[in-house]
């Protein structure tokens, strides 16, 4: 059985967290969306930041929540998108999220609380 999507959402947005991930944002489209539950959005400021990002949530959701996601993208495009059963989770360099700007997009979407904690610092 799949985890709840809020449950996966929030335990990515952790995982990249545990990762130093910038600016991480969880918008709720389960009103506005037939293809996704959620979106997870975050930064990170290098390729290899963007792929050990990548790395920490597959691994910490496939150890916590035994799935596994289909991955597209790469570090070297800016741009890596983690699909776990309608959770989307979007790594982006900051100048390719600005561009692509889809908090913008998807501004009909209420952002579902997430604050960093101290233990992910």
């Amino acid at each position: 059985m799949t985890p709840d999507s809020e449950i996966i959402a929030l335990a990515a947005a952790n995982a990249a967290s545990d990762k130093k991930a910038d600016d991480i944002r969880i918008l709720d489209l389960r009103n506005i969306s037939s293809f996704a539950d959620f979106f997870v959005i975050c930064s990170g400021n290098s390729e290899p930041h963007l792929k050990a990002i990548a790395s920490e949530i597959r691994e910490k959701l496939r150890e916590s929540l035994g799935i596994h996601a289909n991955t597209d993208g790469f570090p070297a495009s800016q741009w890596v998108v983690l699909d776990f059963h309608g959770v989307l989770i979007h790594i982006f360099h900051p100048e390719k999220r600005n561009f692509y700007d889809l908090e913008s997009l998807w501004r009909d979407a209420p952002l579902i609380p997430f604050e960093t904690t101290a233990e992910n610092l």
